[in-house]
């Protein structure tokens, strides 16, 4: 007879099965309209189809980004919260090239202790604290030719909200990145109720709903599977293709990060280190007269 765990690992895997089938029957079994899978695709093809009808405004974004980095400028990138993972995806990563600072605050965007220290009751708590967006931003030497794409799905929390209030200040045009939906529907935490859309020059919208989860399961009152991130890397990737293409026709194709299975490692490795140094190049811009005004 086989030990007591493996049988109660498999009285276990038999309930799931049992529920499996009870819950999302195979498509023989009548009355199967829209599986769990099939239903978040859905509305995954919904955000498609909300950022396709956003392309004036993408192809706007892309014009902006493509002139500060014409001009040996950055794209200062940020978000807290989640919203990090867009920032992520714009650089580094394969496909991606400089040109974009990406301000990720550890601690308003560690996620992986959930509670204790460094958990996510702190990181919640400092996303709300006046002041913080300040003092991120003073350790950069901004410009006029800089521009900045800030990422908040609710568009209600301080520290994003006057991170692009002080891009505005120092006369540095911000892209904001929200789920207009679920912003409409939310509260800002400012008093004075204003939120990240009301301090950019453009707005786009990831096409998430309130509350972000997209699918109703039969039987559970809240909806899981967010669409957020998937409307937001749509996003990013698409004003990502537009750039590339704008610094190509000007005649500065971008140092493209490239998977050696598609050039070669000898080419893969020159890429990498030619898009680094230009980061870092870029990178010491900013700080090169940092303080001189005060």
């Amino acid at each position: 007879m086989a030990p007591w765990w493996d049988r109660s690992v498999a009285t276990a895997w038999n309930a799931v099965a049992l529920s499996r089938e009870n819950t999302f029957p195979s498509r023989e079994h009548p009355g199967t309209k829209h599986p769990m899978t099939r239903e978040y695709l859905r509305r995954c093809q919904q955000l498609l189809d909300t950022v396709a009808q956003q392309t004036p405004l993408i192809e706007k974004t892309a014009d902006l980004f493509s002139q500060t980095i014409l001009a040996g400028r950055m794209v200062h990138l940020f978000g807290s919260g989640h919203s990090r993972i867009l920032v992520e995806e714009m650089w580094p990563r394969y496909g991606s090239f400089p040109g974009f600072n990406p301000i990720v605050e550890l601690s308003l965007s560690f996620h992986n202790l959930v509670v204790g220290a460094n958990g996510q009751r702190q990181a919640m708590f400092l996303e709300n604290v006046p002041g913080l967006a300040t003092r991120i931003l003073r350790n950069f030497d901004l410009s006029p030719l800089d521009s900045a794409l800030v990422v908040s799905s609710s568009g209600c929390n301080i520290v994003p909200i006057e991170i692009a209030e002080e891009f505005q200040r120092r006369k540095v045009r911000v892209v904001a990145i929200i789920s207009r939906a679920h912003s409409e529907a939310s509260t800002s935490r400012r008093p004075d109720g204003r939120k990240l859309q009301d301090f950019a020059d453009l707005v786009l919208d990831t096409g998430a709903p309130v509350g972000d989860a997209m699918v109703t399961v039969p039987g559970l009152d809240t909806p899981v599977a967010p669409g957020s991130t998937v409307g937001g890397c749509l996003l990013v990737n698409s004003i990502k293709a537009e750039v590339a293409a704008r610094l190509t026709a000007a005649g500065q194709p971008p140092k493209v990060l490239t998977a050696g299975a598609v050039v070669g490692s000898e080419r893969a490795t020159a890429l990498f280190e030619a898009a680094y140094d230009e980061h870092a190049r870029r990178l010491a811009k900013l700080y090169e007269h940092l303080g001189a005004q005060g």
